[in-house]
């Protein structure tokens, strides 16, 4: 098939139960469904066999997180076009020909995200993507209609096509060939912030990742950790700072990392004083994890550096995410959307 639509699951039946009848009714006639269970506990696989036995199902043999699934899974999935799709997601109508059609006409675009709107909330975006990823120039990542935990409501204002810096793993359409170039995710990673490393190093090759509001998705979210789980907190901080060391250019890297660990402080502190002690220890561990992995981190800079001809900036956010959403109260994309903010 052209299209392979990729479901990553652990113990998920109750998703699967209720999300895969939109995936097949909405299927495109050049798409293939696929769920790649990654090692569950649960009798998603059983499920599946007695409910969708035209459904093709890969089983991992461990579960390494997303990271790993998708890589583990993908080796056997022979398609022009990956769809990485999340088991809590419900799709509409074409959600899939909008993206291939736009895809197919721009082979400089590697990877594209459709629009996430809230599934409990629909008149409100989605905080895992919204509509399109955007990393400022510390790092941080937001999205057109979420900075930081503020999430704007869906009103149109972000229905034109745009080059993003990152597309959702939640919903991400890759072409398989440049997936496969790149050599997938980043294992390390586990979960969280792999797509965003992923698209990073797609940018580096002079690749394009788009956002199609024409394709539009609803996102149940933290359906495997939720906002409030403090291994969250420790992954988005370590592999925060993995990101940066793996992939910013060479101008002011040094000054760059040193400030961001030294923001990772202040939140720390921020996470003590209000007596989220589990969190305030995540950070201290992630640092201390960062710390013990960075010779390998920088030894995949050093491999990566060899095939960036030129380190892109297109789609960065020139100031600090931050600081406008904590000093100065901008709290929407568009307050920071001005002429000269972007490259």
């Amino acid at each position: 098939m052209k299209v392979a639509v990729v479901i990553l699951n652990w113990n998920g039946k109750k998703y699967l139960e209720k999300f895969l009848p939109s995936v097949v009714s909405n299927n495109s006639s050049s798409a293939e469904i696929i769920v790649a269970d990654n090692a569950s506990t649960d009798d998603s696989v059983s499920f599946l066999k007695s409910n969708y036995p035209d459904i093709k199902i890969i089983q991992n043999k461990v579960n390494g997180g997303f990271a790993k699934g998708y890589n583990d899974a993908l080796k056997y999935v022979s398609a022009e076009y990956y769809v990485l799709l999340n088991s809590d997601v419900e799709v509409t109508p074409k959600w899939i020909d909008s993206i291939i059609a736009l895809m197919d006409n721009d082979k400089t675009i590697a990877a594209c995200q459709p629009k996430l709107i809230d599934y409990n909330k629909r008149n409100y975006f989605e905080y895992a993507g919204a509509a399109g990823g955007f990393i400022d120039k510390f790092g941080y990542p937001f999205c057109r209609g979420r900075i930081l935990d503020s999430i704007e409501e869906d009103k149109g204002q972000y229905n034109d096509l745009r080059e993003i810096f990152w597309a959702t793993g939640a919903c991400m359409f890759v072409r398989s060939e440049y997936f496969n170039s790149i050599k997938g995710f980043d294992e390390d990673f586990f979960a969280h912030m792999e797509e965003i490393d992923l698209c990073w190093r797609l940018k580096n090759r002079g690749y394009k990742i788009m956002y199609c509001p024409d394709s539009i998705i609803y996102h149940v979210g933290g359906g495997t950790l939720n906002k409030v789980n403090s291994h969250k907190t420790f992954l988005n901080f370590r592999n925060n700072l993995m990101l940066i060391c793996k992939n910013h250019p060479p101008k002011y890297f040094f000054s760059k990392l040193i400030t961001r660990m030294l923001m990772d402080g202040i939140a720390g502190c921020k996470f003590l004083l209000a007596g989220q002690f589990s969190h305030f220890f995540a950070v201290l561990k992630a640092h201390y994890y960062f710390y013990k992995s960075l010779g390998t981190t920088l030894k995949k800079r050093k491999e990566l550096k060899k095939q960036i001809t030129e380190y892109t900036t297109t789609a960065v956010y020139l100031h600090s995410v931050v600081a406008d959403f904590y000093i100065r109260g901008k709290k929407t994309f568009k307050e920071i959307d001005l002429k000269d903010r972007f490259m």
